[in-house]
């Protein structure tokens, strides 16, 4: 088996020590990271090495997003306010899907997300057999869950989640992965949430939420249930360690001491929080109590954009501006926020650059003006460029899985402008067929 090295970067491992080398290399045999070290250690080339000159490029753990749709209507009709927007757009494009739209939709997605820096994705979305291929196809690690709620709403059952879990879950030498999704609570009720929680365990399947994401969802609740929503997930088991809760902009005092207790991640989504006019989360509290917070691009819909160095910066600067306290969110949190916290959520092996790690590494170009200037014999002056000043058009090559997905910037495994032409051929075709049902007011 071939090894991958690679050479002459700075290596920004983002492990529990900090390390960095100013000058160093990283090796990979198969999935797994089997050395990073400096470039003047011992080393023995092999004749059949793939050998990547990393001369003037930041190697680093790839990006994780922890809260993803994939994108079938990027900026359609995103002048509205969120329960408006499911409405009127979200769910009569998602209802409309067949498995060829939602293949090429989620293969644009995956690349963008590619393109920008994130190797892994936690997607909660509907045909699942179809995104599974795309990843498979493009390469990604992707966790990806149904949209599960009451029949009603005519969306994802348990037993379309369940069916996904057993056809899909593993695939891909385990780069696909499959959990139990729940949409929101407003279209769930006590007895969903409980039954969720049951197959989760009877799988040992995580669970993917959105919970308290806007006040609206709040009051919907409160009145529908009588509770707020994370007191409702919560007293019906559906919270726990193996759980990502997304948004939580409006967890009250009481509601974030449970998300502590039961060891609940979070996904912390900046931007499509601001877009949609729904708040800014208290990340500072959650952090304080433990909770481990990672960071999600959510969808292009919400957002207009997948690219994870954009929900880095803001991701700080919305709390610093807010708090007017700029020491808030320094620039190494924000990058292990995106990194080894995501992974965490997930339980991967993934987020930093050590031995024994899974292989997902990405490459940074600093031979341009977003890095100019820059110290390159510390890793502060790196992590800061990479928060405040990056953006992902600086993602050089992708290895995940110790594949490489993109080098140079052009994708490995399939053609970009095909993936282009048919994703934007299925969003005509599913638009015409998109049928707007009202809520009875």
């Amino acid at each position: 088996m071939s090894r991958t090295v690679i050479r002459n970067g700075m290596i920004l491992t983002l492990d529990d020590a900090a390390t960095y080398f100013e000058t160093g290399r990283v090796i990979i045999k198969g999935d797994r990271i089997v050395a990073v070290e400096p470039e003047s250690a011992p080393f023995l080339a092999l004749p059949d090495d793939i050998v990547i000159d990393a001369t003037d490029k930041v190697v680093m753990p790839g990006l994780v997003d922890l809260h993803f749709h994939t994108a079938i209507g990027k900026g359609y009709n995103d002048h509205m306010p969120l329960w408006e927007y499911l409405d009127e757009c979200w769910y009569p494009l998602i209802r409309a899907l067949d498995p060829e739209a939602a293949y090429w939709a989620a293969a644009a997605s995956y690349m963008e997300s590619i393109k920008s820096g994130a190797t892994t994705i936690n997607d909660m979305y509907r045909q699942l057999g179809a995104l599974a291929q795309a990843a498979e196809d493009i390469g990604i690690r992707a966790v990806l869950s149904n949209d599960v709620a009451l029949p009603e709403h005519d969306l994802d059952s348990l037993q379309d989640n369940h069916d996904a879990y057993t056809s899909l879950h593993g695939r891909a030498n385990g780069r696909i992965q499959v959990r139990i999704g729940i949409e929101w609570l407003p279209l769930s009720s006590a007895d969903l949430l409980r039954e969720a929680r049951a197959m989760a365990n009877s799988l040992g399947a995580g669970v993917h939420v959105h919970l308290n994401e806007s006040k609206t969802e709040v009051d919907f609740c409160l009145e529908k249930f009588g509770k707020r929503p994370t007191e409702l997930a919560y007293e019906c088991g559906l919270l726990g360690p193996d759980t990502v809760a997304a948004h939580c902009v409006w967890l009250d005092d009481r509601e974030m001491q449970m998300m502590a207790e039961t060891g609940t991640h979070i996904s912390h989504n900046p931007n499509s929080n601001a877009k949609l006019g729904n708040g800014i989360a208290r990340v500072p509290e959650m952090v304080g109590l433990g909770i481990n917070v990672g960071l999600g691009h959510d969808a292009v819909e919400c957002n207009n954009s997948a690219d994870m160095f954009e929900v880095m910066k803001y991701a700080s600067l919305m709390q610093r501006a807010s708090r007017v306290d700029a020491t808030l969110m320094p620039a190494d949190q924000v990058l292990r926020m995106a990194t080894r916290n995501g992974a965490r959520a997930l339980g991967h092996e993934t987020g930093q650059l050590t031995a024994g790690a899974k292989a997902d590494v990405i490459l940074i170009d600093t031979n341009n003006a977003m890095f100019t200037p820059l110290l390159r014999d510390t890793a502060m002056h790196l992590s800061s460029h990479l928060v405040f000043a990056a953006n992902g058009s600086v993602v050089d090559t992708s290895i995940i899985d110790g594949q490489i997905v993109m080098q140079g910037r052009r994708m490995t495994r399939i053609d970009e402008a095909q993936v282009v032409r048919e994703a934007n051929a299925a969003f005509r075709r599913i638009k015409d067929k998109m049928t707007v049902v009202r809520r009875a007011q």
